[in-house]
Parts: structure tokens; sequence; C-alpha cells
């Protein structure tokens, strides 16, 4: 039985390749380094240039060895999709079997030429990826901002084109909402998408790096991931204790920007109460290798005796 989504994408790129007009070959003027070849075309590799709205940006070299020795031995399975573009063409879908071509040195490539616009040659591209399941999650994300932004679609009508939910298009866009290094680390499949989701509800983005590296160096799951996130104080709590111990709005703000970078350099809940004459600096943890890692956060010898 097909899986449901894969279903769903597949019925969004047949139909937005039945609807891209193919091209006869007489439409190009002699020169265009075109040959029949058995219901398709073939293209001379160097005319073809990549897709600016490839949604791809890692090909893993190891990946593309083993699909060029693929199509040495066995022959290129599917052409790629390309449409005209000024004197040359561009990739619409195929660019590692394109990359793959490359390396072998072979002259000509099987291609499907259509006529597609902008909006229909990213979503077929964008789908081609999805069906493969060759991009990361951040990748994945970047393609249905790039819908939104080049096309300016809904997200609705987005998750339409790539036969996804609206739903899933919008938790995906979220994540872009995470800083540079983060993005990263999901990107390499450090941390998961669950990971992250529980990551953009620390509104500090200081502790939510933080706490991103910890997972990493720990391999936390996403469930303790959750409940470490949990101890992290909610912005602006210190600062109505503060208040309600009298200080200015000043000295609130102060004792509430020494917490967080205190939680930030920790990566633990911390708690600073702070009055004229006296105050005192709470640091929580959560069991004997917590304790351990935070004294040598502080510099403190390992108290090897718990």
């Amino acid at each position: 039985m097909a899986h449901p989504q894969k279903s769903r994408l597949g019925r969004g790129l047949g139909g937005l390749i039945s609807a891209a007009k193919p091209l006869a070959p007489e439409t190009f003027a002699a020169g265009a380094h075109i040959a029949q070849a058995q219901g398709f075309l073939e293209i001379q590799v160097h005319l073809i240039e990549p897709s600016p709205y490839q949604a791809r940006r890692e090909f893993a070299p190891e990946q593309l060895a083993e699909l060029a020795e693929s199509i040495r031995s066995e022959g290129l399975l599917q052409p790629v999709v390309v449409r005209r573009h000024g004197d040359k063409f561009q990739l619409i879908a195929g660019e590692r079997r394109w990359r793959a071509f490359q390396q072998l040195k072979i002259k000509a490539i099987p291609a499907r030429i259509v006529e597609a616009s902008d909006a229909s040659a990213a979503s077929i591209g964008l789908i081609e990826n999805l069906q493969r399941e060759g991009l990361n999650p951040i990748e994945e994300a970047q393609g249905f901002a790039s819908l939104l932004r080049d096309f300016d679609l809904t997200q609705e009508t987005a998750a339409e084109r790539v036969g996804k939910s609206r739903a899933s298009v919008a938790n995906a866009l979220r994540l872009l909402s995470l800083d540079a290094e983060i993005q990263g680390y999901i990107a390499k499949n450090l941390l998961s998408v669950g990971h992250a989701k529980i990551l953009l509800g620390v509104e500090d983005e200081a502790v939510r790096t933080v706490l991103a590296r910890r997972v990493i160096e720990e391999g936390l799951s996403v469930r303790l991931t959750e409940k470490l996130s949990r101890t992290i104080k909610a912005p602006g709590a210190s600062r109505s204790k503060a208040r309600r111990a009298g200080l200015s709005e000043r000295d609130a703000a102060a004792v509430e920007s020494i917490q967080k970078r205190l939680a930030s350099h920790l990566g633990a809940r911390v708690a600073v109460i702070h009055t004229a004459k006296r105050g005192r600096i709470v640091i929580e943890y959560r069991g004997n290798d917590d304790l351990q890692r935070l004294l040598e956060k502080l510099g403190i010898e390992r108290a090897d005796a718990l």
C-alpha cells in the first residue's frame, strides 16, 4: 500500500509536469545541440544550468559518486526535466543526475523540455526533492519560504502545490526563526525536528543556543530536552520579583540581565535574588552528572565523592 503522503506528492508532481507543455525539437534553431531519443531529447550537458530555486543546498560527494556509478552500469532510468532559458536550458528536476553526468564526462543527457512558469518550476523541483527524501528539514523549510517569498503564495497555496498540509508547511517555516547555529545543527541531523520544536519554546536566544549545544553534547532525547527546557525561568519573572523587593526599574532590569547571562553561561536555571544590602544566587541542577558539569563550568574541582 502506498504511503498517503507519497501518493499525494506523486499526484502533485504528475499534475504539474503534465500541465507544463512539452516543446517539440523543431521549436529550436539549428545548432542547439538537441537530438531526438526515444520519446525525449538529448541535450548537451554544458547547455544546462542549475535552477535558482533549487532547495537542496548540499550534494554529498559520496552519494553523487554512487549515482554516477549506477548510471555508468545501468544507464539513466529517468530523464531530467528542463525549460528553455535564453540560449540555454534551466533545470527543473534532476540536478543530481545532471551533476553525475558531468562527473562521468558524458556530453549529452536525456531530457524532457517543457514550458513552465517560475512558480511551477520551483514547485516541481521541490516536490521531486521531497519525494526522494533528499532534503534536510532546513532545506525543506527554505524551499517553502522561496515559494512564499518569490511567488507571493500563501501557505495554503504553497501546501496545495507540493501536496502537503498547511500545518506541515507552517511548522517547517517556524524552523527558520531559529538562529543560524541551531539551523546548522538541524541541517546536519545533530538535532531532530522534535528537538527544534522544544527549542522554539525557549524565548531567550542565548539560553536556547546553550540548551541546543547541551542536547548535542549529552545526547539528550526530545523528552529530556523538554524537561530541561521547563527549568528555564520565564522572561520577566526575575524583574517582577526584583520590583516586589523594592528595586528601581533600572536595577530590576540589571538583575534580570545578570540572571540571563548566568543561565546562558551555565546552561541551567538560575535565580538572582538581590536587595540593597544582601542577596543570593541559586543554581538548579538535575542529578550528580549535572552537578559535576556545573562545577567544571565554574572551575571547581570535581566532587568525586558524589
